[in-house]
């Protein structure tokens, strides 16, 4: 492949006009929390009705992080010299006004749109939330899949991490905590938002039995078998599916061009146990509570391998920037021209 299609994929941003996923429910409690979204320094924290707003990280008085504050009832203090900022990010309050003063006019930070759905935070930092919708995850909710999650944080720009996510070529890093082997590529189809990767693998997991969920602990109950495997790069995310039993979700939180942020979700399906599905649904919740991070080793370990390439990979490219490079998995260079595409309207 030349090189010259290459290398401006590192210095590329992202499509603003989408939402991103910056934090989970549970990181965002009673104290505000300061989060980053490509280059802009954001503030979460929630009101009194337990609703998250986002807003710009900055008091515009002395220009110091909002998230250093605390919240008064709906608004939020400045640590500083206790200035006061509603949800819309206007300044309500300031303590030590005179009597002859009045506050600033248009003394404003930038207010984010936010969703807070399925278990995370996403923010919209473009405009027009309303055309599009943040990515479905529909396993959270539904009590036949067990969740685990997995941060991913990787000193790489975002498209290392996309693409490693989309090459199933990889799996020789990951032999001792791959799900899968022996991917073979059957087709592509991509568009203008997403590019799907079909492939045919070795599964080494089968959860059709009560007792086959002892595969994920006891590696010699573990049998190869053919599959159909599935990555998909729904810009800006990422979703794949292992047979009828895994599927996966990374939701992504570029920082910066050479910081990456993103939250792996590993789902293991429980469709197959049609007993357990007549049972109460108060117990089949407390069960699916009760499994939740059970795939916490192995998705971890998959994490820490691959975060190190990525940061190999980064610095390799800083270092020498012209250094042609050779890729034969045709995947990666649709995920190439997608995310080109996707930033134009933001460049």
């Amino acid at each position: 492949m030349n090189q010259s299609n290459i290398n401006p994929i590192r210095q590329l941003g992202i499509n603003l006009n989408h939402w991103y996923v910056v934090a989970t429910s549970k990181e965002v409690k009673n104290q505000p929390l300061g989060v980053q979204l490509w280059n802009q320094n954001i503030v979460l924290f929630r009101d009194s009705l337990g609703t998250v707003h986002a807003l710009e990280n900055r008091c515009p008085h002395r220009h110091v992080k909002l998230s250093h504050g605390k919240i008064i009832e709906n608004n939020l203090e400045c640590t500083y010299h206790g200035w006061q900022f509603n949800c819309q990010g206007e300044c309500v309050t300031v303590p030590y006004l005179e009597k002859d003063q009045k506050l600033p006019k248009n003394c404003k930070i930038k207010a984010y749109p936010v969703q807070e759905k399925q278990g995370f935070i996403w923010v919209f930092p473009g405009d027009n939330p309303d055309l599009i919708q943040p990515l479905a995850i529909p396993e959270w909710d539904d009590l036949n899949y067990i969740a685990t999650v997995s941060v991913i944080h990787c000193q790489g720009h975002f498209s290392f991490l996309i693409e490693n996510l989309m090459d199933m070529y990889h799996g020789h890093l990951h032999q001792d905590w791959q799900a899968w082997t022996d991917a073979m590529l059957d087709k592509i189809e991509a568009d203008e938002n997403r590019v799907d990767a079909y492939y045919l693998a070795q599964s080494y997991y089968k959860i059709d039995k009560i007792w086959s969920i002892s595969q994920l602990f006891f590696p010699a109950l573990r049998k190869l078998h053919p599959e159909p495997l599935t990555v998909s790069y729904i810009y800006p995310h990422w979703v794949s599916t292992l047979g009828e039993y895994f599927k996966i979700y990374c939701l992504f939180c570029p920082i910066s061009l050479t910081e990456t942020r993103a939250y792996l979700i590993h789902f293991t399906s429980l469709n197959a146990f049609w007993r357990l599905h007549k049972l109460p649904i108060k117990f089949r919740k407390f069960v699916k509570d009760l499994c939740f991070g059970s795939a916490q080793q192995l998705l971890d370990g998959l994490v820490k391998q691959d975060v190190l390439m990525i940061k190999q990979e980064q610095q390799a490219y800083l270092q020498h920037p012209q250094c042609q490079g050779y890729e034969f998995n045709r995947t990666i260079r649709s995920v190439q021209r997608l995310i080109q595409r996707q930033a134009e309207p933001s460049t």
